[in-house]
């Protein structure tokens, strides 16, 4: 149906979310319509994974390479997506659930189509950055494992309502302030810390870049604190505060000696006007430096 050139690859990505995501939402809602019950455990095991095996050999036989890679990733984000929306309509507690699985399957999504549109040259399935890290796969088991396991044996501590959509308004936030600054530096804007200067590399420092100079990274850092904050994990709260805070410390102030030696005394004058925006952390300071 589509192309395999990456300038097309937004549109590919948001046909198949939506398609995966509307068909199963729609199949749920009209069975509950009709009077069916849903047992969650059906829900949670077997109708996800069913419907997408069929959707991904439906996929694979209709589809090859990149365009296959886009579909399905984005296929299985849809179906995140749309689980997410139905739990999060159940009010027996369960709904924190599907609003964590909303917000996390929004946030890579929204990823990959936000560097198709603003920067394709750099477009790779790795875009979606469901493939970030063994550690950040190990962070999402071990949030996953709190919440299963304190829903269960401590149901009131997950009651909460006001704390959960207060980390609804910290993702969404954190959303915002990420993907304005991929919108605003545009082929500036790079997952991988750049080493080598592009001639077209330019600084960029209006729009959110005004506010702060890593708008991305406190973006996701607000994000991943607010995922927690939905499930109201308060153990991965403060670890996910905390090793986030411990990696953007580091990328910070390994990207603005980069930075610095790109473009010199022009982004001084930038450090000296704003901050990096997260809290307690300053950015690479070589008088620190030289005193060592």
């Amino acid at each position: 149906m589509f192309t395999t050139d990456k300038t097309s690859a937004a549109k590919q990505a948001i046909f198949y979310f939506l398609l995966s995501g509307v068909v199963f939402i729609t199949s749920l809602f009209s069975s509950k319509l009709l009077g069916h019950t849903t047992e969650l455990w059906a829900l949670t095991y077997w109708g996800p994974a069913l419907y997408f095996c069929l959707f991904n050999f439906v996929l694979r036989y209709s589809l090859k390479g990149f365009a296959y890679d886009i579909a399905v990733r984005s296929a299985f984000l849809g179906l995140v997506f749309a689980v997410g929306l139905y739990v999060s309509t159940f009010n027996n507690g369960y709904y924190i659930f599907g609003l964590y699985a909303m917000a996390f399957s929004m946030f890579h999504f929204s990823e990959f189509v936000s560097v198709a549109l603003t920067n394709p040259r750099t477009l790779t399935v790795d875009s979606f950055i469901l493939n970030h890290s063994v550690q950040y796969w190990l962070a999402a088991t071990a949030s996953w494992t709190e919440a299963c396991l304190e829903f269960y044996f401590c149901p009131s501590l997950k009651s909460c309502s006001w704390l959960t959509y207060l980390g609804v308004v910290l993702c969404v936030g954190g959303e915002i302030m990420r993907k304005s600054a991929m919108f605003t530096a545009k082929t500036n804007f790079n997952h991988h810390v750049q080493t080598v200067k592009r001639p077209d590399h330019q600084l960029v420092t209006s729009g959110v870049y005004a506010i702060c100079r890593h708008p991305s990274y406190v973006g996701w850092f607000y994000w991943s604190i607010g995922t927690q904050v939905i499930l109201i994990n308060p153990l991965c709260i403060v670890i996910y505060a905390l090793v986030s805070w411990s990696f953007f410390l580091e990328r910070i102030i390994a990207e603005e000696m980069f930075l610095i030696s790109f473009f010199g005394d022009k982004y001084y004058e930038y450090m000296d006007r704003v901050g990096t925006g997260l809290p307690f952390i300053k950015g690479y300071e070589p008088e620190a430096e030289v005193s060592m």
